[in-house]
């Protein structure tokens, strides 16, 4: 038998390679043999009446063929999934959950297994108190008709404006899916709920002075509803954008907040000039309390150090009273005489002063005379 005889009875045409030739070549066929059975039967000995089908259950038994063929392609289109990065898949087999898939090609079974794609690495944000708009290159804010969201009351009895931005990613797939019905709802008004009441137990001048304090307590008690709602998602961020009284009071509190700047101020330089002068007057103090304190421990000394000199003296006069006397003598004049000019002698039987030869050798001195 020859190759050509080994061809299909459709033509000698290649192979179809993709699923979506095979599919335009089947519909090919359908049409085909809907157009044959529209031709009139030939006419002839032992041929069926002219206007009546050969045999009608024939026509559906190819039909049946055909739909078969086609639903068999279709279940094995279905039977591969990919996953891009950044997604995961969640299968629910006969709609319950079977497993988790991460990127990449996978397999299910078709018709059988249902799957859901999630994105788990895209950050999803909402806002508060106003909405972003981007006309062109670059951001504006709305906040006309937002005012319901941002306007709170605080622990002083004080009226608010807060508007606050939510960012959070899905961190459980399965919850995120069919745990809570509309997650991006509940985030808004478990977002509202808690930034309410950590604001509601805070007074006015704190709210506008920790907004970063404030943002980490939201952050924290945001996390925990969340998860109590088992909603699937992890809080990335909470910032507050703006904090300001509303519109209607905003004279009257920049008025208030001059005033406390003016009383801080002064204030602050009342302390400084305090730092300044208090040490430095201690300082003085302690330094003449220091002082005395040495004086007087300088006099004790020498006056204790003088009466035990004059109590040797005194020893050592009555042991010897002459030596002790010409001693005393001889060391006050060598202290004394060093210092003085001019040295006069005078004897009371001399009528005038008489000069004595300079023995110490100084040019600069006077001649010594004696009387």
């Amino acid at each position: 038998m020859s190759n050509q005889d080994q061809q299909p009875p459709w033509g000698r045409r290649n192979k179809p390679q993709t699923p979506e030739e095979l599919v335009a070549q089947l519909i090919k066929k359908v049409q085909d043999f809907f157009s044959e059975s529209k031709k009139p039967a030939p006419e002839g000995n032992g041929g069926a009446p002219s206007g009546l089908p050969s045999n009608p259950f024939a026509n559906i038994g190819r039909i049946l063929s055909i739909l078969m063929v086609l639903i068999v392609l279709q279940g094995i289109y279905l039977s591969f999934f990919k996953i891009s990065p950044g997604e995961v898949g969640v299968i629910l087999r006969l709609g319950q959950y079977m497993r988790t898939t991460t990127s990449g090609l996978h397999f299910k079974i078709p018709y059988v297994d249902h799957l859901f794609k999630v994105d788990t690495e895209t950050i999803r944000k909402e806002e508060f108190g106003f909405r972003s708009r981007v006309p062109g290159q670059q951001t504006s804010i709305d906040r006309t008709g937002y005012e319901v969201e941002s306007l709170m009351l605080t622990a002083d009895k004080n009226v608010i404006n807060v508007a606050w931005i939510v960012q959070y990613k899905v961190e459980d797939p399965y919850s995120f899916l069919f745990k809570v019905q509309n997650v991006q709802q509940a985030v808004r008004d478990a977002s509202e709920s808690v930034t309410r009441r950590v604001v509601g137990n805070m007074d006015f001048d704190y709210v506008l002075s920790y907004r970063e304090l404030l943002a980490a307590e939201v952050k924290k008690e945001l996390q925990v509803l969340l998860n109590t709602f088992e909603a699937g998602v992890g809080v990335v961020t909470v910032q507050f954008q703006d904090i300001n009284p509303p519109d209607p009071v905003k004279p009257a509190f920049n008025e208030v907040n001059e005033a406390d700047q003016d009383m801080k101020r002064l204030v602050n330089e009342a302390q400084e000039t305090y730092n300044r002068v208090i040490p430095k007057a201690s300082g003085d103090a302690k330094k003449i309390v220091q002082e005395a304190y040495g004086y007087a421990a300088g006099r004790i000394n020498d006056a204790q150090g003088e009466t035990g000199r004059f109590l040797d003296i005194l020893k050592e006069y009555k042991n010897a009273p002459d030596v002790t006397r010409k001693r005393m003598y001889l060391e006050t004049m060598q202290e004394i005489l060093p210092g003085v000019q001019s040295v006069y002698v005078i004897d009371k039987d001399n009528q005038s002063p008489l000069p004595l030869l300079n023995l110490t050798g100084g040019k600069d001195l006077p001649p010594t005379t004696s009387k």
